[in-house]
């Protein structure tokens, strides 16, 4: 196989290990900080985590304010209001401490108060022109990976239409790892944001973008995930299956960053718009259709097996079959059967799947009538 070019300059420090969010306060101090905007969202809050890095920030001498006002799914509202809080504290540094709604509030509230303008400016890759103030990432799930990614994912507030904004200087200076934080969620979060994470894994591995850097993440974020899952989805308190999932979705988050993603986030989408489905239970009941139409393709096929075979699968079959169980252990298979899709509503969502950003990645060549088929299959 050819081996892609590439340019690899990791921005975002990695820091794992149980109650390494203790750190964050020193972290900052060595960054610079002096006002920090803490940008989280209520259920965390409630926690008691971010209570914990604002405990560490003061005691580093570091002013802080906690922003709680984080929604699943950010908008261009809800960034607007992060904006507010961080100039009403003129804060020279932030800090995400949440799921991806989180990380991705900050960094679209980093566009603004650094370069200004709105969001909208900043949809596609490099278009700040100023620097950014540093950011410390702090996931309290296993599943985006937006820790380890320059990409903030902002929906328009009047047409929700989903907006990618990726800047090198929106990563994160420094990423917390803590399973101890992940010990917080509802398993039902676990499943979707874990089966986000494995979905992440897989695509990376076969996309257009793909280098043998980015298969080098994305064949350990796999081998991490499909173990890890299993056993955290078995059993909820196992802080080494957790601390594996939290790697492996960052490592994951990491091969997206070099090699994006493809028809599953895709087909995702819409369905997140249309039938309010959370986005890990979309992208993970999509992926089974995605995998057997993308391994047509020998070369594809042989993409995937070199990553199966690293958790131990020996064919596509079962890989799918694999994958399949997961999707089960979570119950997302058996709960995808709450969602009615009419068949009218099949082309609406497959001209809106094939219009993603991401379809453009996806290794073999896929249109309106590739996805209204995988809509079929997925919900017959």
């Amino acid at each position: 196989m050819p081996v892609s070019p590439f340019d690899y300059q990791p921005a975002t420090r990695i820091i794992s290990g149980t109650d390494s969010l203790e750190k964050v306060g020193a972290l900052a101090r060595d960054l610079g900080a002096h006002r920090v905007l803490l940008v989280t969202d209520r259920g965390i809050a409630s926690a008691g985590h971010p209570s914990r890095a604002v405990a560490s920030l003061e005691a580093a001498g570091i002013q802080v304010r906690v922003f709680e006002g984080v929604r699943e799914n950010p908008t261009t509202a809800d960034v607007d209001c992060c904006v507010e809080a961080a100039r009403a504290l003129d804060a020279d540094f932030l800090v995400g401490l949440g799921g991806g709604s989180s990380m991705d509030t900050a960094k679209g509230a980093n566009f603004l108060l650094t370069n200004g303008g709105r969001i909208h400016d900043y949809w596609g890759v490099g278009k700040a022109t100023k620097p950014m103030l540093p950011l410390i990432a702090i996931p309290t799930t296993a599943g985006t990976g937006s820790e380890c990614q320059s990409f903030a994912l902002i929906s328009d507030a009047d047409t929700h239409q989903k907006m990618a904004c990726g800047d090198p200087k929106a990563a994160a200076r420094v990423a917390i790892l803590d399973p101890l934080l992940t010990l917080s969620q509802p398993l039902r979060v676990t499943a979707c944001t874990g089966v986000d994470a494995l979905a992440h894994a897989l695509e990376t591995a076969v996309t257009k973008k793909r280098t043998v850097l980015s298969a080098m993440f994305s064949r350990e974020a796999f081998r991490l995930c499909m173990q890890g899952l299993e056993q955290v989805l078995d059993q909820p308190e196992d802080l080494t299956a957790r601390a594996a999932m939290q790697i492996g979705a960052a490592f994951a988050g990491t091969a997206i960053e070099n090699s994006m993603l493809g028809a599953a986030h895709s087909a995702a989408n819409p369905l997140t718009a249309h039938l309010g489905m959370v986005h890990g239970h979309a992208v993970g009941i999509m992926l089974p259709a995605v995998i057997r139409f993308n391994a047509a393709d020998p070369r594809v096929r042989a993409m995937y097996m070199e990553h199966a075979a690293a958790a131990g699968i020996r064919s596509i079959e079962e890989l799918v079959e694999r994958v399949e169980e997961v999707l089960d252990a979570a119950g997302m298979r058996v709960e995808r059967r709450k969602y009615t899709l009419e068949p009218s509503l099949v082309p609406v969502l497959a001209e809106e799947a094939a219009r993603q950003w991401t379809a453009t990645f996806n290794p073999r060549p896929v249109g309106p009538a590739d996805f209204a088929a995988f809509y079929q299959e997925v919900f017959a």
